[in-house]
């Protein structure tokens, strides 16, 4: 059911998003993306703030890691067909075995023994699978309740959430794996804490450029392809500031960090889900 009403809502941002004036070149419907941004804004004030608050503070540490760790090793199901998909072999058989054994010696995944023996974490969704196949990451778009997005990322969110979701996999009824979601929800909220005080200037805008950026840093693992010298000069539009400080500029914007962008450059516009 809730697979369902995941596509719905996609399908509705989709629709709705046709219709909105185009802003700028990464996020031609800003109009639609705030509207909904404000939207998520004030369902997390009214409803999933206080709650990841109420959570931090009646929850001890241990626990929260405990809950953390159970979730990021069901997890691992998505990052090893992620892996396997984009030909990733090795870090393929870092996700298998931490997730084989995070699930007994961790006791289900409580535990994380796998980084302690030496076993790094590959996050991968679908999204980066498309991009690694070369599909363009198609417009910015904010989607109700999910926050920030592209068209590409998601259309991979829902395939995550409908195929590669670790949950579904569990021997659990329907009330139980809705429980379960909502915990994960509210676990992942309250880890985002911390991290709203260093949000500054326009809240749309920053979360925006920031999920840009993150998310082609992810896509392409950190090693972010660099547009050759020569070619930055001789582009059409030669002013000043177009290559290097530009924040929607469609190769280079960046906070000066070189190997930051806030755009792919092959991929398509991304973030970094």
């Amino acid at each position: 059911m809730l697979n369902r009403i995941n596509v719905l809502l996609f399908a509705l941002a989709m629709m709705l998003a046709q219709s909105v004036w185009a802003a700028t070149e990464e996020d031609p419907w800003e109009g639609f993306n705030r509207a909904m941004f404000s939207f998520n804004d004030a369902v997390d004030g009214a409803v999933l703030k206080p709650l990841a608050k109420g959570y931090k503070a009646v929850t001890p540490s241990p626990v929260q890691k405990g809950v953390s760790n159970f979730f990021s090793n069901l997890g691992e199901i998505g990052n090893i067909s992620n892996n396997l998909l984009q030909g990733k072999w090795d870090q393929t058989a870092s996700s298998t075995w931490r997730f084989i054994i995070n699930s007994t010696a961790g006791w289900f995944g409580i535990f994380d023994v796998a980084s302690e023996m030496g076993l790094k974490k590959y996050d991968e969704d679908f999204g980066q699978t498309l991009a690694y196949w070369g599909v363009s990451s198609g417009p910015y778009l904010v989607l109700p309740f999910f926050g920030p997005s592209t068209v590409r990322d998601g259309t991979g969110r829902v395939f995550d959430m409908t195929y590669d979701d670790g949950i579904s996999y569990l021997s659990v009824n329907s009330d139980e794996r809705l429980g379960l979601f909502a915990l994960d929800v509210v676990e992942t909220r309250a880890r985002l804490l911390n991290a709203e005080s260093m949000i500054f200037g326009d809240r749309y805008s920053f979360i925006r450029d920031v999920y840009l950026q993150n998310r082609t840093y992810e896509i392409y693992d950190g090693n972010i392809p660099q547009k050759p010298e020569s070619d930055r000069f001789n582009d059409a539009d030669d002013s000043w500031g177009d290559d290097e400080s530009s924040w929607g500029d469609e190769d280079e914007s960046s906070w000066g960090n070189e190997d930051s962008s806030w755009q792919e450059d092959n991929a398509g516009s991304s973030w970094s889900e």
